[in-house]
């Protein structure tokens, strides 16, 4: 990350110098400012980064500074420090107990629990044991397979170390990332009927939050939820003392001390607090505007509007004062005025625009409450007499309580009643029921009237009651209580002395209460008895209430005081002078005034509360002057800076908001929006100074580390720019020019930050956490390079930057690759296999580098994807280097360096941006004659071992042909494979090597086929002629390895294109006749057994010599012994000769289709032969024995190749007719002439049987 711009020791300096500065313009009992703080010291608590200040001198050497003279002066630093944080806290506990302008709100983002290194190795234990199977969550490989590569590529990375670390990662974003894991993965499985990819989705989240939950127990909570856990919700107003308290390192006994004495719980006192704040900054500003003393602006005429800007800023803070609700005695009301303030000319309100209270805008409701407990001393009336009492308030209903007996004449009955007066008066009477016939009424036996107050006795006492003249009952008494309640808006009453100018005119003693109308509008008001409107009132706007010495000539009573205003003073005196500080303090409150009234006899100690006193209100003041706090409430906030007491505020908040259990990357939580911004409004902080410092805060967090929200930084960017290019959407405002100044400053430094982020992308925002983060970075980069608000920077522009820091992240990215990979020390040490091996190790880390950046930061650089391309071209020519020094040490013809190309390659070519880029033409240079050269000597070995195989060949079958056959193919279809494999990129070059090798497999091929027709030829001419014949197994495979070079011709002489038949025609043509030439020869070779037979049946020929004489002995051996069928031994041994050949070439030859060929042209060579040898005896009659053997033969053989499938129009062919009508007449003739001589063994049976 960037170097601070400034340190945490510089920054103390300026808090500490400020400080004092601060605390002096207050003016009261202030210390003298102390030496230069300290360099070294430790901050305040609660702070756990400082804040960039000016530069300011070096502080001494510690050596040079003796150990006495640095503790006073640490101790005062500290002292000095524990003032302004005092001071500070006061405000802020009025901001928080009367809130008038800001509410928490409940529409901000909720933020996650943050994860620590703690909870990230616990996490790392739990998935290791799901991978270990130490679980007993079930899951299936696929799901095993995607944990195990969230375990190794995210969970171990040192990148979400370090964000957690810095505190930017929550459980949400470990979530988040596994999810868009494994939707890619789910998304690449093959669909499952019944089983959609989102329940498979659903199942695997399911088992991650398993695993992620590992055995917690969840009841295990705690039952109290701590301040940190709870401050993303609305915080109470004790929860958010607490708060600042820690933020400000606040002690509890400070506190409650603080708490006291500015009576935060008085709602008056709080608002007249305001009331007196508002017309201080008036009165500041009338000052300002009058002595032409102005913040310097970057015009001129931006003074008058400051002045304005002052005015309208304290008119809105008085409209939400009085928009406030006072709450009423009674039916509610309220009376729309006018803000005014005790300086009315400077708000440009005449007396024609205040409106006048009536009398009837001030009456008040009260509620009384009459409990009757007893009577004592009654005597007139016999012990069994029924009595009761009756009360009423003078003007309203009447109420009875219930009946007693006279001897015990108790009730405890409570009336209520409601009345208007002030000062009413209550009238209770006590009866007895008359027991004469002609009464009409019950007997008085006494009464008693009182006449209560709001600030009368609520206790139950014994009144005297008045009785009838000659009553018995001289002593008779009632106990009764009489609680008069007080309305909220009535502030106070009493009696008081009081003359006046225009009201009171008489010195006389009246009843007075001061009646509160609206949060501005005070009213003091004289009633008489039974009266629900004023006598007389006077509107306390205005007026100054102070103490004041007695007035000789005004007789009755004894301590003075005055309201004072333009044209009129009113004159009150009390009868003591606990009475006239009440009194004093409750006008003091309502005028609003800024001056505050100080009794002559404590004019060194003064009283710090303002509301009633109690028992121990001296105590407070006591203890709060003993713990010296008493300058920090009376401090008046218009004389304070500020503007640096909530740089402070803001600064210390943020500190303790990075530090607390959330993730909260910048934000504030809603209570302290809320306080910050009450803050602002009540104390008139500027907001670009608020935005200013907050940006200032978060670069700094930023720059040491901590992740923040970019959207945050450019809210408060967007705030100070609009402000300061005049384009506020409020309207254009004042810029001062410090301001001004400060803006750029910042504005430079952001550029700064921005694009050092950008270059630390991967790092800075790992794994595309947090979510959208580098997008609103770059967002955020392009606002800050606008000159002004209005007018756009040009697209090239901020590309030209972001280019710039895309290849400054190339170089990071690849820097910290190496070190990781420790590629330097091998690349010096290693053997040329070992460097090899870790540049392959390195081209998959700088595969899966890129793959990351395109998944989790792509959507980021969408606007400029050629950016992100020239980034990858400089991150793969970093990696160029240490690729050609890694080949370069590698010895020649050594082809491991293949993986490595195809490794690349497959990555590059499925890159549209990075295919045929810089370095992948690099790539294609160098390895181009690698390939070449490797092609060459495959060629060159393949057929050398054609060449040797096919003359050491053995033909046994070896798969579907020989062993060199097999070891050819093999080799081509491997060479193939491989090239293809490689997926050249380079059209022209791959289509280059395709047809060589498909030319080289042609050639190889077609030496195959000829070697092997020439060896089955040379077998075949070997082989017997006899029925002997079996064709052995040797001629078989050659048979069959013409029938898998057929079929791998296809697919690997076989080009795309129109070039197809070039090749792949060719050695097809090639193979197909061959395949017909061994056929023919194997069908002469049939044919030839055949003839031989036929050769011996001619010796059987009519009319030969041999003929007669193998008759005539057969004929003669008859008749001594069996002598076998003549003929038929020849037959049967041609018949098995033709079955068993059968069979062996259906049984070995792999191809059916030229098996069958094979017996379609042996049949038919087979009939042929035995029709021209009939032919050649047309004029002969066979031999019975020829025409037995030539039936069997001819029948059999029709039989046998129609069971192997010989086709019917090859079977009965004219040939086959011509020779079976031959055979049908030969029979039937013989059957004339031998008489059955055949033996069963005819044509006609052969046609039965077969119908059979």
């Amino acid at each position: 990350m960037l170097d601070p711009s400034s340190s945490e020791e510089e920054s103390d300096e300026g808090l500490e110098e400020e400080s004092r500065d601060v605390l002096v313009a207050a003016g009261g009992s202030q210390r003298a400012p102390a030496a230069a703080a300290r360099e070294g010291r430790r901050d305040a608590p609660g702070r756990s980064g400082g804040s960039s200040g000016a530069a300011r001198p070096g502080s001494p050497s510690p050596s040079g500074l003796s150990e006495g003279r640095d503790e006073p002066e640490r101790q005062l630093d500290e002292e000095q420090e524990r003032r302004v944080r005092l001071q500070l806290y006061v405000f802020v506990v009025r901001c928080i107990a009367y809130p008038f302008n800001a509410k928490q709100p409940t529409d901000m983002a909720r933020r996650q629990q943050k994860l620590n290194k703690q909870q990230l190795q616990l996490l790392k234990e739990r998935f290791q044991a799901f991978l270990n199977g130490d679980t007993q969550i079930v899951a299936d490989e696929a799901f095993c397979n995607a944990v195990r590569s969230y375990y190794e590529v995210f969970l171990k990375s040192d990148r979400v170390a370090r964000m957690v670390q810095s505190g930017g990662c929550s459980a949400n974003d470990f979530r988040e990332v596994f999810k868009k894991n494994i939707e890619k993965r789910v998304r690449s499985l093959p669909e499952i009927d019944g089983l959609s990819k989102e329940t498979v989705l659903s199942s695997w989240i399911a088992k991650y939050d398993a695993i992620y939950r590992g055995e917690e127990d969840l009841c295990k909570q705690p039952n109290r939820m701590t301040l940190s856990a709870v401050s993303e919700l609305i915080l109470s107003k004790e929860q958010l003392y607490e708060m600042f308290q820690q933020i400000l390192g606040i002690k509890k006994l400070e506190h409650q001390l603080l708490y006291n004495a500015c009576q935060l719980d008085n709602a008056d006192e709080q608002a007249a607090q305001i009331r007196r704040e508002l017309d201080g900054r008036l009165q500041l500003a009338e000052k300002m505007a009058k002595e032409r003393r102005f913040p310097k602006f970057i015009a001129k005429e931006m003074e008058n509007m400051y002045i304005e800007e002052l005015r309208s800023s304290v008119n809105l803070l008085m409209a939400n004062l009085e928009s406030l609700p006072v709450s009423k005695g009674g039916p509610e009301f309220k009376l729309q005025k006018l803000k005014r303030s005790q300086n009315s000319a400077f708000l440009d309100l005449g007396d024609e625009n205040e409106i006048q209270l009536s009398k009837s805008d001030v009456v008040l409701s009260f509620t009384l409450e009459i409990v009757i407990m007893e009577v004592q001393g009654l005597k007139s009336v016999a012990p069994n007499r029924i009595v009761y009492c009756t009360m009423e308030v003078e003007g309203g209903e009447k109420l009875q309580t219930d009946q007693a007996e006279a001897s015990r004449p108790q009730w405890g009955t409570q009336g209520d009643f409601t009345t208007t007066h002030p000062r009413p008066v209550v009238k209770v009477k006590l009866f007895t029921e008359s027991t004469g016939v002609l009464a009409l009424e019950d007997k008085e036996l006494g009464r008693v009237i009182l006449y209560p107050t709001s600030n009368s006795s609520k206790s139950a006492e014994l009144q005297r009651m008045i009785v009838p003249k000659n009553s018995q009952d001289s002593d008779l008494k009632i106990k009764l209580a009489v609680r008069m309640d007080k309305p909220p808006h009535m502030k106070h009453s009493g009696y008081l002395y009081a003359v006046g100018q225009k009201v009171w005119k008489r010195w006389k003693k009246r009843y007075f209460v001061l009646v509160q109308v609206s949060q501005y509008t005070f009213a003091m008001c004289s009633y008489r008895e039974k009266k629900s409107e004023p006598q007389e009132l006077m509107q306390l706007e205005g007026y100054t209430v102070d103490y004041t010495d007695p007035h000789p000539g005004l007789q009755g009573g004894q301590m003075f005081f005055n309201a004072v205003k333009e044209g009129d003073t009113v004159i009150f005196a009390s009868d003591d002078e606990q009475d006239r500080i009440l009194w004093v303090q409750a006008m003091y409150r309502a005028t609003g005034q800024s001056y505050k009234p100080v009794p002559a006899t404590q004019t060194q100690k003064p009283n710090p509360k303002g509301g009633t006193l109690h028992a121990d209100g001296q105590l407070y003041a006591d203890r709060f002057q003993k713990h010296d706090m008493d300058e920090f409430i009376s401090a008046n906030p218009c004389k304070l800076d500020h503007a640096f007491l909530f740089r402070i505020l803001q600064r210390q908040t943020l500190d303790h908001r990075l530090n607390d259990s959330y993730s909260c990357l910048g934000w504030f939580s809603p209570g302290q929006v809320f306080v910050l911004d009450e803050y602002c409004a009540r104390y008139g902080v500027r907001g670009c100074h608020r935005h200013l410092c907050y940006l200032t805060e978060l670069m700094e967090h930023s720059e040491n580390g901590a992740v923040i929200d970019p959207t945050l930084l450019h809210y408060s960017f967007a705030f100070c720019a609009s402000h300061v290019h005049g384009n506020r959407p409020d309207g254009i405002g004042t810029v001062s020019m410090e301001e001004k100044e400060r803006f750029e400053e910042i504005k430079e430094r952001l550029s700064s930050l921005l694009e050092n982020q950008i270059s630390h992308f991967r790092y800075c925002f790992p794994f595309g956490r947090p979510e959208g983060a580098l997008k609103a970075t770059l967002s955020l980069l392009e606002r800050v390079l606008m000159k002004d608000i209005a007018t756009p920077i040009p697209a090239e522009e901020v590309k030209k930057v972001v280019r710039k820091c895309l290849e400054k992240a190339a170089l990071i990215n690849y820097t910290r690759l190496t070190e990781y990979a420790k590629i330097e020390e091998t690349m010096n040490l290693a053997t040329p296999a070992r460097k090899l091996e870790e540049v392959l190790h390195l081209a998959e880390l700088c595969i899966e580098v890129l793959q990351q950046n395109e998944e989790h930061h792509a959507e980021a650089f969408a606007w400029w994807p050629d950016l992100l391309a020239e980034h990858a071209e400089k991150f793969w020519a970093l990696f160029t280097v240490d690729m050609d020094t890694a080949l370069e040490a590698q010895p020649q013809d050594s082809w491991d360096s293949f993986p490595l190309f195809q490794l690349l390659n497959n990555f590059l070519r499925n890159d549209s941006l990075l295919c045929n880029g810089k370095f992948h033409k690099h790539l294609q240079d160098i390895f181009v004659p690698l390939v070449i050269r490797y092609v060459d000597l495959m060629e060159s070995s393949i057929a050398q071992s054609v060449h040797r195989g096919f003359e050491q060949e053995t033909w046994q079958p070896v798969n579907n042909g020989s062993a060199t056959s097999e070891d050819l193919f093999w080799k081509l279809d491997a060479l193939q494979m491989f090239v293809f494999d490689l997926h050249w990129p380079e059209q022209e070059f791959a289509h280059h090597l395709e047809q060589r090798l498909k030319l080289m497999a042609s050639d190889m091929i077609e030496a195959c086929v000829k070697r092997t027709r020439t060896a089955f030829e040379l077998k075949l001419q070997k082989a017997s002629k006899t029925t002997d014949l079996r064709i052995p197994t040797s001629m078989c495979t050659m048979f069959n390895v013409l029938v898998d070079a057929k079929k791998q011709s296809t697919k690997l002489c076989a080009l795309d294109g129109g070039q197809e038949q070039q090749y792949h025609s060719k050695i097809d043509d090639l193979i197909d006749n061959t395949v017909k030439e061994i056929i023919s020869l194997l069908v002469s070779k049939f044919v030839s057994v055949l003839e031989g037979v036929l050769s011996k049946l001619s010796r059987y020929d009519e009319g030969s010599f041999f003929s007669s004489i193998l008759s005539f002995t057969v004929k003669a051996a008859a008749k001594y012994v069996d002598v076998p069928k003549p003929g038929m031994d020849l037959a049967d041994t041609y018949i098995m000769f033709v079955r068993q050949n059968q069979d062996i070439l259906r049984e070995k030859v792999n191809e059916e289709m030229y098996v069958e060929k094979l017996f379609d042209q042996w049949y038919s060579n087979s009939m042929k032969v035995i029709c021209v040898w009939l032919a050649d005896r047309l004029d002969l009659q066979l031999h019975i024995y020829q025409l037995k053997t030539l039936i069997k033969i001819v029948k059999k053989t029709y039989r046998d190749f129609r069971l192997q499938g010989v086709l019917e129009g090859t079977l009965n062919s004219k040939t086959y007719d011509t020779l079976y009508r031959r055979l049908t007449v030969e029979e039937a003739t013989a059957s004339v002439s031998e008489g059955g001589g055949l033996q069963g063994i005819t044509m006609k049976d052969s046609d039965e049987e077969e119908e059979a």
